[in-house]
């Protein structure tokens, strides 16, 4: 007997339409699939728009409760992140819902099929290796922040205080009348006075922040440790 199956689609942007995870694209390979592997399709359900850094998805929890109520055995996606792309909450989901003797979960892209014990395995070492593989990518993206930084290069954003963006948009220069307020910190701070301190002191002298507001003691840190200055 066919298993029902429900078809679910999900795209963040509309920008994702050049990148093979279109709505049509992957309501076409879902089709393919369940034709293939003698499923039937209940219901294609969408969520357009959606990012997935939530299980709180319209589209998302009309499905689950679908498998919840038997209304189908199984849930179909064309690829694996357009289900989530968090360990976290893909470790919820196979719990809740695709742990042995549960719903299936199907993926096109994955060859993924967690009716058996080895598509069950094979489904837990791509989420780990993909979170991996997205940490390792924050890392190297904060280093080369952090170096661009170093050299006043300019790395988007608003320009840290004491400096303004150039007018190529492209790097830093010193904003003078900020740069005094840094010197006279970093001096004060050579002379083990307390960050506080230093507060109260650019606040008599009538010196505040950007904002007109007194420096809080946090900023005085960022202003004399932080690399960009």
């Amino acid at each position: 007997m066919p298993t029902k199956c429900i078809a679910y689609l999900r795209v963040s942007t509309d920008q994702q339409a050049d990148k093979g995870v279109s709505l049509d694209a992957q309501r076409a390979k879902a089709e393919a699939y369940a034709q293939l592997y003698d499923l039937t399709l209940v219901e294609v359900i969408v969520d357009a728009g959606v990012s997935a850094k939530t299980l709180d998805r319209p589209g998302l929890q009309k499905a689950l409760a679908m498998l919840r109520s038997g209304e189908a055995q199984a849930l179909l996606v064309a690829k694996l992140d357009r289900l989530t792309r968090s360990v976290v909450h893909l470790g919820e989901l196979v719990d809740d819902y695709f742990s042995e003797g549960k719903s299936a979960l199907l993926s096109v892209g994955e060859q993924i099929d967690t009716r058996s014990a080895a598509g069950r395995l094979v489904l837990n070492i791509l989420a780990s290796v993909s979170q991996w593989e997205r940490e390792a990518i924050g890392e190297r993206t904060a280093t080369a922040m952090r170096h661009k930084a170093s050299q006043g290069e300019y790395c988007g954003g608003r320009a840290p205080f004491g400096y303004r963006v150039a007018p190529d948009g492209e790097r830093l220069e010193s904003e003078p009348a900020e740069q005094i307020a840094i010197e006279l910190a970093k001096k004060m701070r050579g002379e083990q006075r307390s960050l506080r301190d230093v507060a109260q002191v650019l606040e008599l002298a009538g010196i505040r922040s950007r904002t007109g507001k007194v420096f809080a003691p946090v900023q005085i840190a960022r202003m004399v440790e932080h690399v960009a200055y």
